[in-house]
């Protein structure tokens, strides 16, 4: 009797499943920020729906959620791409050997202070700030992605400029916050009071940066 084993054809190898290149994947996240961005901007933090997000993108939920694993994670993304990662970026950029810290300062941050609203970076800031104290992973996340290495930074600049002789007093050493607080002002007040009286964040930052440091 012939052997049957030898006339039947091997079963084809099994197929593996394709992943998507990492553009492709890059892509997916950057159409889900947009679209996550533009939702949580318009309906706020409570009122966003995976959903909907998924549906302004253009993509399944379920491609969504292989991406983010809730809302509180889509919008720890928002917040970094916004915010966290042009800090992140501004904070590695330590000034020149012979640069005074203030104009550092002031070369630094000044192209990210002249786009705070048209990249509606001011936006997202607002939105964290009006929905803080009713959620307090907002708020959370907020304090890790910006404020702490936030301050981190400016307090590094801050020791840097006071051992060269550049500070008018210690008052920048023990309030770091001070740096930014009229950039700070000047998104609340464009936000919710400036009624055609619009406050540039970078000239304010400019006349803090003189009373904090010598000319």
């Amino acid at each position: 009797m012939p052997d049957a084993s030898a006339s039947s054809p091997s079963p084809p190898p099994a197929r593996r499943a394709r992943r998507p290149s990492p553009a492709r994947t890059a892509r997916t996240r950057e159409a889900i920020l947009a679209a996550a961005l533009d939702i949580f901007l318009e309906r706020g933090f409570a009122a966003t729906r995976m959903a909907d997000v998924a549906a302004r993108a253009g993509l399944g939920k379920g491609t969504l959620y292989l991406h983010f694993a809730d809302k509180a994670a889509l919008f720890e993304g928002v917040l970094q791409a916004a915010v966290g990662a042009p800090l992140a970026g501004l904070a590695g950029a330590a000034p020149a050997s012979d640069e005074p810290v203030r104009e550092a300062l002031r070369r630094l941050l000044g192209p990210v202070l002249r786009e705070m609203e048209t990249s509606r970076r001011a936006a997202v800031i607002r939105l964290v700030l009006a929905e803080a104290g009713r959620f307090p992973e907002v708020a959370a996340m907020y304090r890790r992605i910006v404020i702490t290495p936030g301050l981190a930074a400016i307090r590094a600049l801050a020791a840097r400029a006071a051992a060269r002789g550049e500070l008018r007093d210690a008052a920048l050493l023990r309030h770091p916050q001070l740096l930014v607080a009229p950039v700070v002002l000047a998104v609340l007040w464009n936000g919710y009071f400036a009624e055609g009286d619009v406050m540039d964040p970078e000239a304010a930052f400019a006349a803090q940066l003189d009373l904090l440091f010598l000319p």
